[in-house]
């Protein structure tokens, strides 16, 4: 056990300094990462949540194009070109800007956040590891475990993915390349299987099925009806926290160029594209069959024993980098602890999270709302690296200066949460649409606020301090 310890100690994921120019990755692997993670289990689950809210079929596929688009540009020009410069990590970049005690708490949110959207990965992987054993699968209403069974089944894949996760991002982004490619062919095999199943014998009668029986227009009961622009604005910010909240500077520093955020189309368009259009097919086959809608079983509908393993896979591939980031989170508040250890810890918060099928089922809201508690906090990011200079103020305030808390940042963190509760509450605007106006208003308040605070501060230090500090 000594043995083992000591070679999971040596694994170094470069967690307080800069990834070194000998570490750095190809193209191909973040064209592996972004496939795989977004050719993946959260696909299985927010293709069939489109059906059920009623979107039209115009809307849906145009509203897809315009959204995942943008959200490439995101991740390529606001979080990519910062990634490549300073090299470090989300976590210890904040910490330049926040101070540790702000951070301290960013990083327990953030942490948690990604820990119940891993969960509804491996709940997601174990439809699929239950059904040989005729496990009762959760509906859609579902809130609490149904069955022994299914506690079971995700404490095992639970562990599984953890231990990926420990191995940390090449072992990851080697999983991604090679499972990416077959994922999105089983994706379009069950797709293609089940079409007959609904009416279509031919490419005229798919437009005009997909109308009637799959993206009619019309949402479930108790479900609200999404038209074009929630699809654009979803698509867009349903990975809000990744790019223009900053969180794939974690991945992206490992990258040669800044236009390898450009990679992130292989996942925008062959997961959040064509694997949502996929497996919302899947869905209307299986409700018209009055089949279980869970992933596992629309899955093998369509492609039997190859679906039900592309489902583990595809929960895998998403759980394995967001288990990831979330331990590196967690190693910056307790420094000492190694980041194995730390990344086992969080994977057993994430496996309890599991349990909870409501996570999986309301994965539209749930994506939404953790996207936008950290999207102020990259806003901030992005001011301070590109703004402040350019307004004469300078960057990494709080780390120059040595201040344990800025105030500034959680000015803009807070403020920022509180206007887009605001607009929610008092105009009736849903969380899908409250990202783009939050961004702006998290960039003002911490440009304005660090004018402030640094126009008001006191004398800057002496050149026998600041030698020290840029030591």
């Amino acid at each position: 056990m000594q043995a083992l310890a000591a070679r999971l100690d040596a694994l170094n994921e470069f967690d307080r300094e800069p990834v070194t120019p000998d570490r750095l990755q190809g193209l191909s692997s973040f064209l592996g990462l972004y496939a795989g993670e977004h050719v993946a289990g959260t696909e299985f689950v927010i293709g069939p949540l489109f059906v059920a809210h009623g979107v039209a079929a115009a809307d849906l596929i145009g509203g897809l194009l315009l959204g995942n688009l943008l959200a490439v540009l995101s991740w390529a020009f606001i979080c990519a070109p910062i990634a490549v410069r300073t090299r470090l990590n989300l976590y210890w970049q904040l910490r330049k800007i926040t101070g540790p005690y702000l951070l301290v708490l960013y990083n327990l949110v953030n942490a948690l956040m990604f820990c119940f959207l891993a969960g509804s990965m491996i709940s997601v992987a174990a439809t699929a590891v239950g059904m040989p054993f005729d496990m009762k699968m959760p509906g859609l209403d579902d809130l609490y475990p149904n069955s022994v069974g299914w506690v079971l089944t995700v404490f095992f894949v639970g562990a599984v993915v953890t231990v990926f996760a420990i191995l940390g991002f090449e072992k990851i982004a080697q999983l991604g390349k090679v499972a990416a490619l077959w994922m999105f062919l089983v994706f379009v095999a069950c797709a293609l299987a089940v079409l007959p199943q609904l009416g279509v014998h031919s490419w005229s009668d798919f437009w005009r099925v997909a109308q009637e029986k799959i993206w009619t227009g019309e949402p479930m009961p108790g479900r609200v009806k999404f038209t074009f622009w929630h699809v654009v604005f979803f698509s867009w910010f349903t990975n809000m926290a990744m790019h223009i909240g900053m969180a794939d500077l974690t991945v992206l520093r490992y990258a040669r160029k800044w236009t390898y955020g450009f990679a992130s189309a292989a996942g925008m368009y062959l997961g959040h594209f064509i694997a949502w259009i996929a497996s919302g097919i899947l869905v209307a086959a299986a409700l018209e069959q009055g089949g279980d809608v869970a992933p596992g079983p629309i899955a093998y509908l369509g492609a039997g024993v190859a679906g039900l393993i592309a489902v583990v896979i595809a929960g895998w591939t998403t759980a394995n980098p967001t288990i990831y980031r979330a331990g590196l989170a967690i190693q910056t508040i307790t420094p000492n602890w190694k980041r194995w250890k730390v990344t086992l810890a969080v994977g057993a918060v994430t496996t309890v999270a599991a349990l909870f099928p409501a996570i999986m089922m309301r994965l539209l809201d749930f994506v939404a709302l953790y996207g936008l508690l950290l999207m102020p906090m990259g806003a901030v990011i992005f001011a301070d690296f590109w703004l402040l200079p350019r307004l004469g103020l300078r960057s990494y305030y709080a780390e120059w200066r040595r201040l344990l808390f800025s105030w500034p940042a959680a000015v803009a963190w807070s403020g920022t949460l509180l206007v887009c509760g605001l607009l929610n509450l008092l105009l009736g605007w849903q969380i899908f649409f409250l990202g783009l106006p939050g961004w702006f208003v998290a960039v003002a308040l911490y440009v304005g606020l660090s004018y402030l605070q640094q126009r008001r501060a006191a004398p800057v230090p002496t050149p026998e301090v600041t030698a020290n500090l840029t030591k």
